[in-house]
């Protein structure tokens, strides 16, 4: 006799908890000392919008953590524009990319001026979008990223290159200006 769906929820939730919280641990630790999300937070919310979803899960372990890496970015995202709201206009929050876990120190961009940029760039070359948002938002590895998205590390690390590039151009205004080391 096979699961239900849920009996098939409840066993993943143990399985992936583990994980979501490095990932969003992680996303967290880049921002601000006053960002008021929290980790726990984040995971909760993340684990409800990727919902009862068995399938998603049953395309592999890399493909849920893309999900799940999409859902934090929206999160976070959606997070920084209600604090802003709030805020009217303040509370933004300053963000960078590096070649390997997708931060670097100093510097920064607003958050929710590279969730814009991102949205561009995905009408422009969406892969390399993916790819910002499973090592940015998602925290995943070159190898991670890859299996996820059905591509080689190689084309990860290209697509990784031409993204930070486009989105230092779009987001500081030309080379040496921002935080897109």
């Amino acid at each position: 006799m096979r699961p239900s769906p849920e009996e098939g929820i409840d066993e993943l939730l143990p399985v992936v908890y583990d994980e979501l919280r490095r990932m969003a641990r992680g996303r967290l630790r880049l921002e601000r000392g006053d960002f008021t999300l929290s980790t726990t937070e984040l995971v909760h919310e993340a684990w409800l919008r990727l919902g009862d979803n068995v399938q998603l899960a049953a395309r592999g372990r890399s493909y849920y953590f893309a999900a799940a890496a999409q859902a934090m970015r929206r999160i976070v995202v959606d997070h920084a524009r209600r604090r802003r709201r709030i805020k009217r206009g303040g509370g933004r929050v300053a963000v960078t990319l590096d070649d390997e876990m997708g931060v670097a120190e100093g510097g920064g961009v607003d958050l929710l001026e590279l969730e814009e940029a991102l949205q561009q760039l995905s009408l422009v070359a969406a892969r390399p979008a993916r790819v910002v948002e499973c090592r940015f938002f998602g925290g995943l590895s070159a190898d991670e990223t890859a299996q996820a998205l059905d591509i080689t590390v190689r084309t990860v690390h290209r697509d990784w290159a031409f993204a930070r590039a486009w989105l230092h151009d779009h987001l500081a205004g030309g080379p040496g200006d921002g935080g897109l080391e």
